[in-house]
């Protein structure tokens, strides 16, 4: 297969179309042209009236050796990588003990899935419900105010990734193209086909339900098992070694292989591995509000006429600002179309998130504008980042009036320093509802400094960004873990064998096909130290 890239084509192009410019790349007749299917495809939308499709193809052709011979040094066209995932070892027929994975956020999933596949019949913990009781107990909180400090955004089959736009891109390296069977799986489970090659593919929350639990379904016909509200309090330990880990009721699962994916809201876990003299540093994340827009501004700007386009779909952004007192605030996770979510784990405390469904069809976008802060922010021990993301999510219950609805302030309030009493052109997404007030205290002085020069920057990018009416909800804080638990080249703890931390929990990944690709990597090492200790 030969692999063609920057094809670049109209909006509504006809396939006869890429197929000519195929021909036209290669220099060949119709008749030598075997097959193409789509690797990639994006859109460039720097020259909103002229937007255009982006492909990168993977074509066969009836003399591939002679053709690239005579095309090897043409721009853009080179052999198209092997990508398909090969399985590093198979549990033996008489398995001594069953690898353990606490977490079935994306990370735990994928690492029990690829220990399943290759027949090691792991047990997966999961201190939450399965996704369908967890999802009520979801509904319960945005709708009635009730939280279940188990079940909720952050805890729960899926991981927090099920309550988000679903995205399924990434930045991370991967040379082995574990991300290529993140996404067939994600197929298979029954998401859209589409997410193998559009450049930003996204699922939604109501689709991931049904995939998260396909997935359970082919881990479980595989031999794994699923053991919901099981919380694990405790791991064993004996001379660096692990060696089981203990439930909540007390029950104890001895194992030396113990994968850990717990997510990065487990700060009770966090805790626990602390006292047990795991090795864990503190790391940079980052905290801030969620804004919303209409949609209709976003995909004005960003798509120009073209505004609407069902082959677009709704607009997104990428912003970045470096502030004048040294801190970077940019937009996090976007969601085109979306609605802002109650994301707390604890009692006592507001946390916004973003999410949307596939359609991204509501009125609203919506990002987090966050500032990043370094453990200098927070001095203390290894655990200091976790009190002070708990400090300003209490601030925030204060600040929305005690019963989870989040503190609001409209934009041109905020950069004039004034509080809100009444909102304008946009009404806020998040429920159980919004309060306004001033967000001046909602975060660090610095933080809100830095935003308030950012929030113009970002209109000079996107016109209307900083409208008076926009809306911003405190307070993001739970970006990324605020702790690494450090892992060695084997992916096995710094400190303590047999303990395999992965995932954004562990300070590893950021979303969810970065999780599910560290999860597939992590579970090939368990697999490869089973294998030999089998031996």
């Amino acid at each position: 297969m030969l692999r063609l890239t920057e094809i670049k084509l109209p909006l509504g192009h006809s396939e006869d179309a890429l197929t000519s410019a195929i021909l036209a790349r290669l220099g060949i007749d119709a008749a030598e042209l075997v097959s193409h299917t789509i690797f990639r495809r994006g859109y460039d939308a720097r020259k909103p009236s002229a937007i255009q499709f982006v492909y990168t193809l993977e074509v066969e052709v009836k003399d591939e050796a002679a053709l690239f011979k005579r095309l090897k040094n043409a721009p853009h066209i080179a052999v198209a990588p092997d990508t398909r995932y090969r399985f590093v070892a198979q549990a033996p027929k008489d398995l001594a003990e069953r690898p353990i994975v606490i977490g079935t956020g994306p990370c735990g999933i994928f690492a029990g899935l690829i220990l399943a596949q290759m027949g090691f019949k792991p047990i997966i913990l999961e201190r939450g419900k399965a996704v369908r009781e967890r999802t009520k107990d979801t509904w319960g909180l945005w709708r009635q105010g009730k939280l279940d400090p188990e079940s909720n955004v952050q805890f729960g089959e899926g991981g927090a990734g099920t309550f988000s736009d679903g995205k399924l891109h990434s930045q991370i390296k991967d040379p082995k193209h574990y991300g290529r069977k993140v996404l067939t799986e994600f197929i298979k489970a029954g998401a859209p086909p589409e997410i193998l090659y559009v450049s930003k593919p996204h699922v939604g929350t109501f689709r991931l339900v049904g995939v998260v639990e396909t997935l359970r379904h082919s881990i479980e016909a595989l031999g794994g098992e699923f053991r919901f509200q099981s919380k694990v309090t405790d791991i064993e330990i004996d001379e660096g070694q692990v060696s089981g880990i203990v439930l909540a009721n007390g029950e104890r699962i001895a194992s030396t292989h113990v994968v850990l994916a717990v997510g990065h809201s487990a700060r009770d876990t966090f805790e626990m591995l602390h006292r047990r003299g795991v090795y864990m540093e503190a790391k940079p994340f980052s905290i801030g509000f969620r804004i919303e827009h209409p949609q209709s501004l976003i995909d004005r700007a960003r798509l120009g006429k073209n505004a609407g386009n069902e082959l677009l779909g709704a607009a997104d952004y990428k912003l970045v600002h470096h502030a004048a007192n040294g801190r970077s605030v940019y937009s996090f996770c976007m969601c085109p179309g979306g609605t802002v979510v109650a994301a707390t784990s604890e009692e006592g405390r507001v946390v916004t998130n973003g999410m949307s469904q596939y359609s991204r069809n509501e009125r609203n976008a919506n990002s987090g504008i966050v500032v990043g802060i370094t453990p200098d922010d927070y001095p203390g021990d290894v655990l200091a980042g976790v009190e002070f993301q708990r400090k300003w999510e209490a601030r925030a219950f204060e600040l929305g009036g005690r019963n989870y609805c989040a503190p609001g302030q409209l934009v041109g309030d905020f950069l004039a320093g004034r509080p809100s009493s009444a909102l304008g052109a946009v009404q806020p997404s998040y429920t159980p509802g919004v309060h306004l007030t001033d967000l001046a205290t909602a975060l660090p002085d610095y933080a809100i400094a830095a935003m308030r020069e950012a929030l113009p920057a970002f209109e000079k990018q996107i016109k209307g960004f900083a409208m008076h009416d926009a809306i911003l909800t405190g307070v993001e804080t739970r970006t990324s873990s605020p702790v690494r638990i450090k892992r060695r080249e084997d992916f096995q703890s710094m400190n303590t064998l047999g303990l395999y931390p992965a995932g954004e929990g562990a300070g590893y990944a950021g979303g969810i096909l970065s999780a599910a690709v560290d999860g597939i990597e992590v579970a090939e090492a368990v697999a490869l130290s089973m294998a030999r200790c089998a031996k």
